[in-house]
C-alpha cells in the first residue's frame, strides 16, 4: 500500500483535516475554515504532507452525511485522488469502542474517520455522471411525489369516511375511478357541504359536465354508472351532518392537489424514461418478464451505473430483485389485475394523467361550472391558472 489516508470531518464552514498511515498514526493535521468548494487546498496540502512523509499518493476518506461529500469527491477526482466513504454507522461504533462518546471533538472524529478506511471498512461511492446522477434525483423526485399520492388519498378517505361514506360506494376502487374523481370535482366545486344546486342541475346535465371534465382526468369517455350512483348518494344523511360543510371543502382542496400531483408523477415519469432511451436500455430492461420501463428507471435510479457491479448477481442483490425476478421469469402473467390502490392490501398507485390529454370542450364545460360559481371563488381559480403546468388542468392548486 502505497497511499496515506487523509480523513476529513466535513462542517459547513470548518473543515477538519488529518494525514494517518495505516497504522492511524496521524502525520498531519490541519482546521481549514473554509466551505466544501474550497476544500481542494486542503487536498493538495494533504498530498504535499503524504509525500513528505513516504507515500506516493493520497486516499481520500470521509462520511457520506449532507451534499459536501459529493463535492470533495469531484475535487478529488479532479487530482486523481482515491476517495472512500466510510458508513455513519461505522465511526459511531467506533467511537464508542475507544469510549469517546461524551468526547466529540473534530480533531478526533477526522482520525475516527481515517481509520476505517485503512482497515477497508470503506466503500468506493458512484461517479459523478451526469446522465446517471440526472436519473438519481428524477428518481428521488418521483419517491417523494408517491408518498404524496398515498397521503393524499388516505386524507380524503379518511374525510369522507366521516361525514359522507356512502360516496366511496359509489365505485368498488374509487381512488382508481376517473369518473368518479371526475364527479367529486363538479360537485364539490359546485356546492361543497350543501348539494343543492346539484340535485337542482339533475343528473342528465351533471353526465354532460362529467363527460367533459373526465377528459382532465385523460379518460376518453366516462362510466356513467359511478355518476349515477353517486348523484344517488347526495340524498344519504349518513355520516357527522354538522362537519359536512368543512370536511368536503378540505376534501376539495386535497382533490385539486391529488390531481396536480398526480400529473407531476407522470410529468417525471415521462422524463425519467427519456433518460432510459439516452442511455439506451429501455429495450434491455423492458425484456425483462415483469419489469416495465418505469420500474426499471425507478431501480436504476437507486442503483447507478451499472458498469459498477462486476456481475449480474452483484447488480440484482443490490437492488433486492433477487426473489422478484427469479419468479417473474418462472411464472407467467398474472390473469387478474394487481389491487386496486385503495385496497387495504395495496399501494395507491393511481392511473396517472397525461399532460397532453384531450383538451375539446374543456373551455366550454369550465364556463358553465363558473357561471355556478361565487364570484370569489372564481377569482381565486382565475389567479391559480397563470401558475398551472401546461396541458395540466384549470384548476391546479
Amino acid at each position: 500500500m502505497t497511499n496515506a489516508i487523509v480523513g476529513i470531518d466535513l462542517a459547513d464552514a470548518k473543515q477538519m483535516t488529518v494525514v494517518t498511515d495505516h497504522d492511524s498514526r496521524v502525520l498531519a493535521r490541519k482546521t481549514f475554515r473554509v466551505r466544501a468548494w474550497d476544500l481542494g487546498a486542503a487536498l493538495d496540502w494533504a498530498a504535499i504532507k503524504a509525500a513528505k512523509a513516504g507515500f506516493t499518493g493520497v486516499t481520500i476518506a470521509c462520511e457520506p452525511t449532507g451534499h459536501p461529500w459529493r463535492i470533495l469527491g469531484q475535487l478529488a477526482a479532479e487530482r486523481s485522488m482515491a476517495f472512500v466513504c466510510v458508513q455513519p454507522l461505522i465511526s459511531a461504533r467506533a467511537r464508542r469502542r475507544e469510549d469517546l462518546t461524551t468526547d466529540k471533538t473534530d480533531e478526533k472524529d477526522a482520525v475516527i474517520i481515517a481509520r476505517p478506511a485503512a482497515q477497508l471498512r470503506c466503500y468506493a461511492p458512484e461517479p459523478v455522471d451526469e446522465t446517471w446522477g440526472w436519473l438519481r434525483h428524477l428518481g428521488a423526485r418521483r419517491e417523494r411525489l408517491l408518498a404524496e399520492l398515498i397521503a393524499q388519498v388516505q386524507q380524503m378517505r379518511d374525510l369522507l369516511e366521516r361525514v359522507w361514506p356512502a360516496v366511496l360506494e359509489a365505485a368498488n376502487y374509487p381512488f382508481r375511478s376517473r369518473t368518479w374523481a371526475a364527479t367529486m370535482s363538479i360537485t364539490l366545486e359546485r356546492d361543497g357541504g350543501d348539494f343543492a344546486r346539484t340535485k337542482r342541475l339533475g343528473l342528465a346535465r351533471l353526465e354532460n359536465l362529467v363527460r367533459e371534465e373526465v377528459r382532465c382526468w385523460s379518460a376518453v369517455r366516462p362510466t356513467l354508472r359511478i355518476t349515477r350512483t353517486l348523484f344517488a348518494a347526495l340524498e344519504d344523511r349518513a355520516g357527522v351532518i354538522a362537519h359536512r360543510r368543512g370536511a368536503l371543502e378540505r376534501v376539495g382542496f386535497v382533490l385539486e392537489d391529488w390531481f396536480a400531483t398526480r400529473w407531476r408523477r407522470a410529468d417525471v415519469e415521462g422524463r425519467m424514461s427519456a433518460v432510459l432511451d439516452e442511455l439506451e436500455l429501455t429495450q434491455l430492461v423492458t425484456s425483462i418478464p415483469g419489469l416495465s420501463a418505469i420500474g426499471a428507471a425507478t431501480i436504476l435510479a437507486g442503483t447507478g451505473d451499472l458498469h459498477r457491479f462486476a456481475s449480474a448477481r452483484a447488480l440484482v442483490k443490490h437492488a433486492g430483485l433477487a426473489g422478484h425476478l427469479g419468479n417473474a421469469a418462472q411464472r407467467p402473467r398474472p390473469r387478474r389485475p394487481l389491487p386496486e390502490p385503495d385496497h387495504p392490501g395495496a399501494q395507491p398507485l393511481e392511473a396517472h394523467p397525461s399532460p397532453s390529454g384531450p383538451r375539446r370542450g374543456v373551455a366550454a364545460a369550465t364556463a358553465r361550472r363558473d357561471r355556478h360559481r361565487p364570484a370569489l371563488e372564481t377569482r381565486h381559480r382565475h389567479s391559480q391558472l397563470a401558475s398551472a403546468p401546461p396541458g395540466g388542468r384549470r384548476t391546479i392548486s
